[in-house]
């Protein structure tokens, strides 16, 4: 049991991570209002900018390669990328008052075409046999983990053998409950988003706060694109190898009841359960079973909505004005 419990833990937080970041930048967006749908093009966008400029720098650097450059460049490249999805949602949901869902839906389709058209691409270009490509000296800089995890055993294994983006994740998502409940921004982003029109009343700048919170949000989200990529998958990209991820991470959202903290170990859950098909038994008469196993995180899913829709408590319901417009002329 041990043994299980090691092995399948760090494959569980690994999938997890990208569902952390993914919930955490969309709760930050929700607490002001926004329902922005389109965290999976977002993550999907984040991923590919990390991908182009991990690419580029690589293609130019050659032997001459510089690990801290290797991690940065794609780090900036993917908060640019996913920071210009989020002021997109923003100027069509906030300055121009268009409908959030289609909007949200739309930016998930726009998202996907943007990664698979410019992964092909580089596919392209790099003239490799089989349709991906393998990042691997950014790749060993985004993995590589703590020194003397190996010397520590299981406990080094399942706490210490993560790449730095999978502590961040934690990191942020720590610090984002901790804003959002007990400090003056946090508050304000509450007001924001249960009655922007008493914010609006009280002098807080609505419009501001739906920009930060949705452009931050989504600059969080897509670094989760960054971490499957170069973490996850050891720097290798395929279109449309990031499934479904992002619909997981905003289904996270409503399981830990708009919490960021709470959404560290959701997401751990919810990874565990998507791989945990890989670790049942071998063999014709499992068969049927793995696909069954496939299944949960999406039965979890259903089963989650249905029991937060009954819950009668205040604290466990979402931002009041969550998904409507906000006209300052209807005051």
């Amino acid at each position: 049991m041990l043994n299980f419990l090691v092995s399948f833990i760090p494959r569980a937080v690994g999938q997890g991570i990208p569902l952390l970041y993914g919930s955490t930048g969309e709760i930050i967006t929700q607490k002001s209002g926004n329902l922005n749908l389109g965290i999976p093009g977002v993550m999907y966008v984040g991923a590919i900018s990390g991908v182009i400029g991990s690419f580029y720098y690589e293609q130019a650097a050659g032997a001459s390669f510089n690990g801290f450059l290797g991690l940065l460049i794609p780090l900036l490249c993917s908060l640019i990328g996913s920071m210009l999805m989020g002021l997109l949602y923003c100027v069509l949901t906030v300055t121009l008052g268009a409908n959030q869902n289609v909007t949200g839906l739309a930016m998930t389709t726009f998202g996907v075409g943007f990664g698979n058209f410019f992964g092909g691409s580089l596919i392209k270009l790099s003239g490799a046999d089989v349709p991906s490509i393998a990042l691997s000296k950014t790749s060993a800089v985004y993995s590589k983990s703590l020194p003397f995890a190996d010397k520590l055993g299981g406990f080094g294994k399942v706490f210490l053998s993560y790449g730095f983006l999978a502590y961040l994740a934690i990191i942020i998502a720590f610090a984002a409950s901790v804003i959002i409940k007990k400090s003056r921004v946090g508050l304000h982003l509450r007001a924001v988003g249960e009655n922007p029109a008493t914010a609006d009343a009280a002098g807080i700048n609505v419009t501001k706060y739906k920009y930060m919170a949705t452009t931050l949000g989504c600059m969080i989200a897509g670094l989760g694109g960054l971490y499957y990529v170069m973490d996850y998958a050891c720097g290798v990209w395929s279109n449309d190898a990031f499934g479904d991820r992002g619909w997981l991470a905003i289904a996270i959202v409503i399981f830990c009841i708009w919490k960021p903290d709470m959404g560290i170990l959701a997401s751990i859950l919810f990874g565990g359960l998507y791989i945990l098909y890989i670790f049942i038994p071998t063999g014709m008469d499992h068969m049927e079973y793995k696909e069954l196993y496939k299944m949960l995180p999406y039965v979890v899913t259903l089963v989650v909505l249905v029991i937060t829709s009954m819950r009668n408590k205040r604290e466990n319901q979402p931002p009041e004005s969550l998904g409507l417009a906000y006209f300052r002329e209807e005051r």
